[in-house]
């Protein structure tokens, strides 16, 4: 599962400064950023913000997208919030033959850059927060695919995406124990090397193939976790940019 995350106006440029003119992705942040939601050092799933992905028609320049997958055959805005908080996750294993994530799983990929995501661990009737992210503290590409919906009675054409997931590795499993979920879960994070991998479209079996090949834990070796500060209730500062640091809680020092 990926429900929370945290990520900045670096991470989300991570691909275009990589491969793009300098000049032009300033010019793209400062037209693009005022649209989003950005920065984001925490935020749920659940509020649907606006951020950035890469897409196949557009590589290396992200496009403004609203996290939860709204698929084009989606009647109404009645419609479309019953499915919302359903889309926030396409699990690996089934977007192939899932409906609301075949035909995008084919040939709508995309590329969402965080800086890590947020899990809770659970542990004596208490669920303690904890944030993910790559030892060498670069960004992370996660694998999504992406939807354009239109709002027949605004006009408006959505694009929005969801965040595909796998099995856990061995780190999450430390972590992601909710005993009322079917084993640890964790976001399919692509290495630099597959990212055009994933995005290239084609729906051709052996292409299909080598996806599938794609969505697979990634080495817990190359991740860092600590826990952090509450992320629900009474005592949750919002998005506020020192949440990801580093707290102590006794209990899991026991």
């Amino acid at each position: 599962m990926c429900y929370d995350i945290k990520t900045n106006l670096e991470a989300q440029l991570q691909r275009a400064r990589r491969y793009g003119d300098l000049n032009a992705v300033r010019e793209l942040a400062y037209k693009l950023i005022p649209y989003t939601d950005l920065p984001l050092f925490h935020v749920s799933g659940f509020k649907h913000p606006k951020l950035l992905v890469y897409t196949v028609d557009s590589p290396h320049l992200p496009v403004i997208s609203r996290w939860g997958l709204v698929p084009h055959w989606i009647k109404d805005n009645n419609e479309r919030f019953k499915i919302w908080n359903n889309t926030l996750n396409a699990r690996g294993e089934t977007i192939f033959e899932k409906p609301a994530f075949r035909e995008a799983s084919k040939r709508n990929r995309c590329l969402i850059f965080v800086d890590g995501f947020y899990e809770h661990h659970h542990k004596a009737g208490d669920t303690f927060p904890h944030f993910i992210y790559r030892c060498d503290m670069q960004p992370m590409a996660l694998a999504g695919l992406w939807s354009e919906w239109l709002d027949k009675l605004t006009g408006e054409l959505m694009h929005t995406f969801t965040i595909v997931t796998t099995t856990g590795n061995a780190l999450m499993a430390r972590i992601h124990n909710n005993p009322k979920l079917e084993g640890p879960r964790m976001p399919v994070i692509l290495p630099e090397h597959l990212e055009d991998v994933w995005l290239q479209s084609s729906s051709q079996e052996a292409d299909l193939i080598k996806l599938r090949e794609l969505i697979r834990p990634f080495p817990d070796e190359l991740l860092a976790a600590h826990p952090v500060a509450r992320l629900r209730g009474k005592n949750y500062s919002g998005n506020a940019e020192g949440i990801s640091d580093k707290v102590s809680y006794p209990e899991l020092e026991l």
